[in-house]
């Protein structure tokens, strides 16, 4: 599989995902807190393989190509 998350976009990632998740943590009785924590662990992993099916299909790839 190709990368197609890197640099800045995947820093925003990891920040966004960590905000998310702790929100989620400390609001898991609601179902807000759920949702909040099931979008953090998904930017998380995300960022963590680098590669994400949404920007694939719209043809975004922030990782540099050329070597």
């Amino acid at each position: 599989m190709d990368r197609n998350v890197c640099g800045v976009n995947r820093a925003g990632r990891v920040l966004l995902a960590m905000g998310l998740l702790i929100v989620g943590y400390r609001t898991r009785q609601r179902t807000l807190g759920t949702l909040a924590f099931v979008a953090g662990s998904d930017l998380l992993a995300t960022a963590v393989i680098q590669r994400c099916p949404v920007n694939a299909l719209l043809g975004i790839d922030t990782c540099d190509t050329t070597p």
